[in-house]
């Protein structure tokens, strides 16, 4: 069941059109990826799904629900991190989440036991009583995603979430979107960090002008789109005959070689390849590895983009 779904999704400012004729689906439990260059149009699609813009034409749902006829309706289902958020001077974390349940109109007396399991899952308890002004950028991030979670939201819209924070904040954010889903989150998380996005997404969208140029998973995107697979031999001894061997066989191509690793590319079935292992095998070449390389979102990213400003 797709709980976001666009249709045909256009914005324009002036002749100036951000998002292009845009169908997108995300089904239930997804981490969906929606990737591209600053100025792409993830932003602008974010918005219109949080309700904060209307579009210029086409439709765009959550959870079956229109955005723009019934956006109170898609606020109670929803949580919506920007890409940059506020933190209030002299107020402590507590304080900051109980005044978000609040405007959720959450009751004061459930507000607390919520507030301690919203802290607990985002690692915060320890925090509770300090000021949210106070916090490092990774600290910030982990107070928004906690205020974000405050009335138990069914979509999440994560825009730009991992941008600026160090490594290890990345890896402990990436962890947590992962939890999330495991709860039974559905999460649209923009970003333009592809290593960060091929680690947590099941799926992936890549927007590119406005235009969404591919989507699905990242993997079988690439396998439509090379006619070749790029293999990874490493050896332990016997690199001399296995580099014969390679060279001997047809439909090996682009042999690279660095020492006992190769890297070729093939034009093969499954039984070919089969019948090249044995091949080293009889030639006398002790072999470590010998797999695909299957490519990652990079690979991706730079066969279905074209760069333009």
């Amino acid at each position: 069941m797709a709980l976001i779904q666009t249709v045909n999704l256009t914005k324009r400012y002036n002749e100036f059109l951000a998002v292009k004729d845009l169908n997108l689906e995300v089904e239930e439990r997804d981490i969906f990826g929606f990737i591209g260059p600053n100025g792409a149009g993830k932003t602008t699609t974010i918005r219109i799904l949080a309700t904060l813009l209307n579009p210029s034409a086409g439709r765009a749902y959550v959870d079956g629900i229109d955005v723009a006829k019934y956006p109170y309706e898609v606020k109670k289902i929803i949580g919506f991190m920007p890409d940059s958020f506020g933190m209030y001077d002299g107020m402590r974390l507590r304080e900051y989440l109980d005044f978000f349940g609040a405007a959720y109109k959450i009751p004061r007396k459930r507000r607390r036991a919520i507030i301690d399991d919203v802290l607990a899952l985002t690692d915060l308890t320890g925090k509770a009583d300090d000021f949210v002004n106070s916090f490092s950028r990774g600290m910030k991030q982990r107070c928004c995603l906690a205020k974000t979670l405050i009335h138990d939201p069914k979509v999440l819209l994560l825009d730009e979430p991992a941008s600026g924070l160090d490594p290890r904040a990345r890896i402990e954010f990436r962890e947590l979107v992962k939890t999330l889903r495991d709860m039974g989150k559905t999460t649209l998380i923009s970003s333009h960090i592809l290593t960060e996005m091929g680690d947590m997404c099941n799926k992936i969208g890549i927007i590119e002008h406005g235009t969404l140029v591919a989507a699905g998973d990242f993997r079988k995107i690439l396998s439509q789109l090379s006619q070749t697979q790029e293999i990874r031999l490493v050896v332990l001894d016997g690199a001399d005959k296995a580099a014969l061997v390679l060279e001997q066989t047809p439909g090996v191509e682009n042999v690279d070689r660095s020492g006992n690793e190769f890297q070729f590319e093939v034009q093969l079935g499954h039984e070919d390849l089969a019948a090249l292992h044995t091949g080293l095998f009889e030639a006398g070449v002790r072999v470590l590895f010998f797999g695909e390389d299957e490519g990652t979102l990079e690979d991706v990213f730079l066969q279905v983009t074209k760069g333009g400003l």
